[in-house]
């Protein structure tokens, strides 16, 4: 069934991924009420969310941001992943209501310190920190990482009925040699898997972008490419 969603085009502005280019994004109109089944159908035309706000990349001249997903069930672990899972081994997960927690903000302050100072969220207040993770509308999870029992990080998920949307992870900076970023998307992997997940959306792939680029190492990722989706060449 065709659905009709209004939306409006942003000016033009920095591109916060590669320096020197301009942006521009396409939003889902906010007085639309959106569901978790209409985001979910959303995401499969290569739409984002952040916090309630609906987005996709819409630059006339560059086309560098490309929505990926993983085929979760075809999902083959590199040599590295292994070595990242067996570093992980006792890491413990547990899946939490998407809530404000003070732990969880005070780590993030610090993960946003020492991995993006230059960044908006740096500074970000409870309100701010929420309202970019969280939704009043979405299926959403905090996924809560403990390393001999002390909290090591935390990745959000958003959750539908045929896949898993990964949208952020953040880590104490003390535990950054376990890679917990790579960490987070393997149990994801694992656990959507489990549940009978079609795929786990994993945001945009960028090439030129190194923060953006690790998502090719999941493999076989697909791309969304003229309104299609299809595997990227290895």
């Amino acid at each position: 069934m065709m659905i009709s969603i209004p939306l409006f085009l942003t000016q033009e502005h920095p591109c916060s991924y590669l320096e020197a280019e301009r942006a521009q994004s396409v939003f889902v109109h906010p007085s639309y009420p959106v569901t978790t089944p209409i985001y979910a159908r959303l995401l499969e035309q290569g739409f984002r969310r952040s916090g309630d706000e609906i987005y996709a990349p819409h630059c006339s001249h560059c086309s560098a941001c490309i929505p990926v997903r993983l085929p979760v069930a075809k999902f083959k672990l590199s040599r590295s992943q292994k070595r990242c899972l067996n570093k992980n081994i006792d890491t413990q997960a547990i899946v939490k209501p998407a809530v404000f927690e003070q732990a969880h903000y005070d780590m993030y302050l610090r993960y946003q310190e020492i991995r993006h100072s230059d960044g908006s969220m740096a500074n970000a207040s409870p309100e701010d920190y929420l309202g970019f993770l969280g939704s009043s509308w979405c299926d959403t999870r905090f996924v809560e990482f403990s390393i001999h029992n002390e909290l090591a990080g935390v990745a959000v998920i958003d959750q539908f009925e045929h896949a898993w949307s990964a949208v952020y992870t953040f880590f104490e900076p003390k535990f950054s040699s376990y890679s917990l970023g790579v960490y987070a998307v393997l149990w994801q992997i694992e656990q959507a898997a489990l549940q009978k997940k079609d795929f786990l959306y994993l945001g945009f792939w960028i090439k030129a972008c190194k923060k953006m680029a690790y998502k090719s190492d999941y493999q076989p990722i697909q791309t969304f490419i003229d309104n299609q989706w299809i595997e990227m060449p290895v």
